[in-house]
């Protein structure tokens, strides 16, 4: 039976959240998403399962699929995406469908804002975002067909044709149509977008032989092979008015956005152990990285990416064990997304797990969570300590809008008065500011201090984000007596300290071991201290040689504030 060390953790995550401020919270991502990383021991080693709580889709919040290099064929990285993606919203997400390794294209469904870049698999499951934010997970399967002079014909989408066959290739797919050598193409001009359950009709305008043909902005390309080449170039000559329709065996008139991948995991809050779908045991069965999205019954949404094939660090989950995990975290709606190597989350271009690859892999999609508000980030320092000793003198404010918007900027001191830093109409962009924590030449009082930013944008739509840190003086000036020593000769250290407080000293490694404790949480009153090291651990045994850092951290009524110099020893 699995030993869940962090079991507590992913139950925790099952309560309703409710959007809450950024605050001093740092598993908050941005206003209502949070991001927890949770540890699960288990008897074939370490899993680590990295989870995205978001809202329900709605207002200021969506789920969106974000498409490689904005085209089929290709390739991107999910940080490169959401960089791309980060000046209209703030995002966070993972990666999405299978995809085909050599030229990208997805292996099922994309589907952005109700027009169809690519078909559904009618093997595996796709998962469908409508208009009121609800997650459907469904067997979608396309028909597709074309029409001139003649009758109805079938017809393929953004796929390559068949030997037989047509298909239709929009402006999604790239600059220009598959270089076939073989094939009949029809360029149809004054082609509407492609959205599903309606005709899309467009007028030849030329037809030619061989792929490479260029398909202009406000065009479509049907390519012929074999047999229906001859009917394309009878049934479609130059000012054929074409009509096409594409279609799903589902009812997906309410959904705007789709995206493969599968197998489902979740149905009714029920995990499924065999969904039967086109997948072999050797990609369900081993523990590998995995990704999956699903929906609470409360709508919000949940992503998760499981680290693998990391001895020691994470061996990964099966996909049943993926299922379990999306049901412990509540979710009553859940499917997979591409796996192994392609597992990847982030937020705002920045990494947040392992990627088993070691480098972060290009995949054909991302699925992100898109945010609109105002966002502010991380202050640049989580202590500012005004003091002359060179560390944390200033701090680093900012928000960012996406939308025209008028802003209020303030920060609120501990007291509760605040501080205006700006306020008026902005344009969508990133405001810096930079505060020295004084006031009249004066410190500002020490203590928990709110960076809080209101905006409403043209729409109306209201936002607030903010971010605590803390003004805080109590430790200045430490400093060692040497950088580069051996663990034979040890050395000393001396801090300030201003006001009255709980003093712990401690040696560590550069990863942040603990290797000796000098000072255990001391009550000491303002004045100069010095600790001197051996060079032992706790144990009494010498240390290695190595990087290590001497840090003291003092807790008292403003917080509490680390000061740290590293240092080398030598054995």
């Amino acid at each position: 039976m699995r030993r869940c060390a962090a079991i507590a953790v992913l139950l925790a995550l099952v309560a309703p959240a409710a959007a809450r401020a950024q605050g001093d919270d740092r598993s908050l991502l941005m206003p209502g998403v949070s991001y927890t990383r949770a540890v699960e021991f288990t008897p074939h080693g370490p899993v680590v399962v990295h989870i995205l709580n978001a809202p329900r889709p709605g207002g200021l919040y969506a789920l969106k699929p974000v498409l490689s290099n904005d085209l089929i064929v290709g390739r991107e990285t999910v940080t490169s995406m959401e960089k791309r993606a980060s000046g209209s919203a703030t995002v966070a997400g993972v990666n999405g469908d299978l995809f085909n390794f050599r030229d990208g294209h997805p292996s099922g469904v994309l589907m952005r804002n109700g027009v169809l870049d690519s078909p559904p698999l009618a093997d595996r499951s796709s998962t469908a975002i409508t208009a009121d934010g609800t997650i459907r997970v469904d067997r979608a399967r396309y028909i597709g067909y074309w029409r001139g002079t003649g009758q109805r014909r079938a017809l393929n989408f953004n796929q390559p044709p068949g030997t037989n066959g047509v298909s239709l290739y929009t402006r999604s797919w790239a600059g220009t149509t598959p270089p076939f050598g073989d094939t009949t193409e029809a360029i149809l001009s004054g082609f509407p977008d492609a959205r599903p359950n309606t005709d899309l009709t467009g007028t030849v305008v030329q037809i030619k032989t061989g792929g490479n043909t260029p398909i202009p902005p406000g065009s479509a390309v049907l390519v012929a092979r074999g047999s229906s080449a001859s009917k394309l170039t009878a049934e479609a000559p130059v000012g054929t008015v074409v009509t096409t329709r594409l279609t799903f065996n589902v009812d997906w008139s309410a959904v705007t956005d789709a995206i493969g991948g599968g197998p489902v995991l979740l149905r009714a809050g029920k995990p499924v152990f065999r969904a039967n779908e086109g997948f072999t045991a050797g990609q369900l069965a081993p523990r590998n990285p995995r990704t999956a999205v699903g929906q609470r019954a409360d709508g919000r949404i949940v992503l998760v990416a499981v680290d693998g094939r990391q001895p020691g660090y994470s061996v990964g989950m099966t996909n049943f064990e993926l299922a379990l995990t999306m049901m412990r975290l509540g979710c009553v709606t859940a499917s997979g997304l591409d796996a192994g190597g392609s597992t990847t989350m982030a937020f705002d271009g920045a990494l947040l797990n392992r990627p088993s690859d070691g480098p972060e892999r290009q995949v054909a999609e991302a699925l992100l969570v898109t945010y609109y508000g105002v966002y502010v980030p991380f202050p640049g320092t989580t202590v500012l300590s005004p003091n002359g000793d060179g560390v944390g003198e200033k701090q680093t404010l900012a928000y960012k809008v996406v939308r025209q918007s008028n802003v209020s900027a303030t920060l609120i001191a501990p007291d509760g008065s605040t501080r205006p830093v700006d306020a008026g109409p902005r344009a969508p962009g990133t405001y810096k500011f930079t505060w020295p924590g004084t006031r009249d030449g004066s410190v500002e009082t020490e203590g928990k201090w709110r960076f809080n930013v209101n905006a409403t944008d043209t729409s109306g739509q209201s936002s607030n984000a903010d971010r605590l840190f803390t003004l805080n003086q109590t430790l200045a000036n430490l400093t060692l007596s040497t950088t580069s020593t051996t663990v034979r000769s040890g050395l000393r250290g001396t801090v300030t300290l201003a006001h009255p407080a709980k003093v712990a000293v401690t040696i560590q490694t550069a990863s942040g071991i603990v290797v000796r404790r000098l000072a255990r949480g001391v009550d000491l009153q303002p004045g100069s201290y010095s600790y001197g090291w051996n060079g032992r651990r706790d144990s009494g045994v010498r240390a290695f040689g190595g990087r290590y850092v001497f840090r003291v951290s003092a807790t008292n009524e403003f917080g509490t504030v680390d000061l740290t110099k590293p240092f080398t020893a030598r054995r």
